[in-house]
């Protein structure tokens, strides 16, 4: 069998993009110590500025440490045609971060709406109807501008763009998810695929993630690995909390407290031959729990499990 590969991201730390987090963030070293010391291997950027942005440096930072950066999260308004522009400048500026510190595997730019910036969609996350989401023209709209972005980088740097469907953004759903890559260039733009933001997005207590797999079928190129704590989501339902308070509630909870089936994923992904790593996620905001000690756990229960996947690219 071979090893399963396993990064953790800055997330986990409590450096996530949205306001509320800034200025009480884990300092990037400490984070990237705590990550190797609880048996990662791969990691993504966070925001711009978390992270040294001189490739040099950040190579240096990594390599240190044995790290392979895997990604980077980059959110644009989509909807808004005003916004594609400096997104697109955004995207390829990563890019070219993510570019310059490859090693194995190539990283991805992590294409995103501007989630928790709507405030209809921030405050009805988890319970998305259809009549809340986007009209036809606001798709193509957003459809489009996903694409320029992924031509745009990958003309640029060579690297290719994953969509990363997310809460208290525009594509949240189930069925908002696959209208995105239904109107989306197959080529260019993939899915990474995240089980937590899919069950919480889903509305309800489906969280069949391999029956997700297989329905994104092979847009799906990463894989982030999310809990999701459904005592909780159903309150955040009932009680009509927005994302930001689901989140300090802990809908996002550590690795096998959820509702997230981790080893029938793990079966269904070797049954697809993926090769390529799996990221874990648990985003918190600063000051919430233990990360390190969260971090650990999560690593050690995917290890308790790994024997439900045999990797053929590992």
């Amino acid at each position: 069998m071979k090893k399963l590969l396993v990064g953790n991201a800055p997330c986990s730390w409590g450096s996530l993009e949205f306001d509320e987090s800034r200025g009480k963030q884990v300092p990037f070293n400490r984070m990237l110590d705590e990550l190797v010391e609880t048996s990662y291997t791969g990691t993504e950027l966070g925001d711009w500025d978390y992270m040294p942005t001189d490739p040099t440096i950040l190579s240096g930072e990594l390599l240190s440490r044995g790290l392979v950066m895997l990604g980077a999260f980059v959110p644009v308004a989509l909807k808004h045609v005003a916004a594609h522009t400096a997104g697109i400048a955004t995207a390829v500026k990563t890019a070219r971060l993510l570019a310059a510190v490859a090693t194995t595997p190539s990283p991805y730019l992590i294409l995103a709406d501007d989630n928790g910036s709507d405030p209809i969609r921030t405050r009805i996350a988890g319970r998305v109807t259809a009549e809340s989401g986007l009209s036809l023209s606001e798709w193509r709209i957003f459809a489009g501008g996903a694409d320029q972005v992924a031509r745009a980088v990958y003309e640029e740097t060579g690297l290719r763009t994953l969509f990363h469907h997310h809460s208290a953004g525009y594509v949240e759903t189930p069925s908002e998810i696959e209208t995105l890559l239904q109107l989306t260039e197959s080529s260019k733009l993939g899915l990474v695929f995240d089980t937590g933001h899919y069950c919480f997005g889903a509305g309800s207590e489906d969280c069949d993630v391999v029956a997700a797999l297989r329905r994104y079928g092979d847009r799906v190129w990463y894989i982030h690995l999310k809990d999701c704590q459904p005592d909780i989501a159903r309150r955040a339902r009932e009680e009509e909390w927005d994302y930001f308070t689901s989140i300090r509630h802990g809908v996002f909870c550590e690795l096998g407290n959820g509702c997230v089936d981790f080893p029938a994923l793990l079966r269904e992904l070797s049954a697809v031959n993926y090769s390529g790593y799996v990221l874990v996620e648990q985003d918190t905001f600063p000051g919430m729990g233990t990360p390190k000690e969260s971090a650990r756990r999560n690593r050690e229960y995917l290890r308790s499990i790994e024997h439900m996947m045999c990797l053929s690219g590992a």
